[in-house]
């Protein structure tokens, strides 16, 4: 074999998928919070020095340093899983609202079964409120649907639709706001921030008390970011676009920080995509709405941010490549295996990590 296509082919070997999984017991997958947030396990991973430490999550104002500036996402799930019937035949139908759509109560949407809603069908739900499915996407499959109600679908919500859960969890929450953070804001939102789960208003106050501070943007999180990826190559995956929002005075806050070299920590995989879609080449975030597909993989070159606090993510998904990216993918293997062997509580529900 040639030497320039030997080296082809160890480049591609780091890009192949099945560099990216890993084995998982089933029982470590948490179906449920902890009734006290902030008393999650904390893996705490020193990049420069390849320390790892095991503390809790209310030990956070003590690990992190006075200057530290954190970066939350404050979007908020809506109630968008709905359960209705088809109106010819009474079949049972279930839609997953994923974003507006153009048009008044228009939205882009999954339904299950698929094959049942063709374009010109009708389901209804409760409170007599119909959708009719307008169109069909041959590419995602996904449909669009216009509702028939006298308000705003988003009015309605809370009321016909219920808080949609990652599949792995098979245990119904009993109150909505355990699928929230405490800071949640803006509503729009299919699947929560997860990292976020673990702070309290008791915790936030500490860090503020020792001189951490934060702001928050926004990026509506859709359930694309958790699917698994399935191209061979992961270079080849192509990422679902989310909405987000940097304020002004958001955008203000965290330039302040960099140009004071602070430690700028993004609280999720959602925060620090949402900052690195928004960098510019002086290493400066813009303010401002737009829709992100970044997709962060090894060999991507952080620009704003030094450090992630983040959840355990399922394998050969486009979030556990980005840890792999920030961490280093053999160092995350390594990670995930400590805690596996300690037997961390993972997913949504489950521990969380930073990245330092």
């Amino acid at each position: 074999m040639k030497g320039s296509a030997l080296a082809q082919l160890t480049s591609n070997s780091e890009y192949n998928l099945e560099e990216f999984d890993y084995e998982l017991p089933t029982e470590l997958i948490a179906q449920e919070p902890l009734h006290k947030r902030d008393q999650s396990r904390l893996l705490v991973y020193h990049r420069e020095s390849g320390i790892s430490e095991h503390r809790f999550f209310y030990e956070l104002p003590e690990i992190l340093k006075q200057d530290d500036f954190l970066v939350f996402n404050n979007t908020r799930v809506i109630p968008a899983r709905l359960e209705g019937k088809r109106k010819n035949t009474g079949g049972k139908m279930e839609v997953l609202l994923l974003r507006r759509a153009d048009g008044p109560n228009t939205w882009e949407a999954m339904v299950k079964p698929a094959r049942k809603a063709p374009p010109g069908e009708v389901i209804v739900f409760d409170r007599e409120i119909t959708g009719k499915v307008e169109s069909s996407s041959e590419h995602s499959g996904h449909k669009i649907i216009s509702f028939d109600t006298s308000s705003s679908l988003e009015e309605v919500l809370p009321d016909i639709g219920k808080t949609p859960l990652p599949p792995y969890i098979k245990k119904e929450i009993d109150h909505p706001e355990k699928y929230q953070t405490v800071y949640s804001q803006v509503e729009g939102s299919v699947a929560a921030p997860t990292a976020g789960f673990h702070f309290t208003f008791e915790l936030m106050e500490q860090l503020k008390e020792k001189g951490i501070d934060w702001t928050f943007i926004t990026l509506h999180v859709g359930p694309g970011t958790f699917q698994q990826v399935n191209t061979t190559d992961i270079r080849e995956h192509v990422m679902h676009s989310e909405y987000y929002n940097i304020t002004a005075e958001s955008a203000q806050k965290i330039n302040q920080a960099l140009n004071n070299r602070r430690r700028v920590i993004a609280v999720g995989t959602t925060s620090c995509r949402v900052l690195e879609s928004t960098v510019d080449a002086e290493g400066l975030v813009s303010a401002g709405k737009g829709w992100t597909d970044l997709f962060i993989y090894p060999g991507f070159p952080f620009r704003a941010i030094d450090g992630l606090l983040t959840n355990f993510h399922l394998p050969r998904t486009s979030l556990f490549m980005l840890v792999c990216a920030l961490a280093g993918k053999d160092e995350t293997m390594g990670l995930y295996n400590e805690a596996i062997q300690k037997r961390y509580r993972f997913y949504s529900f489950g521990d969380a990590m930073l990245i330092l």
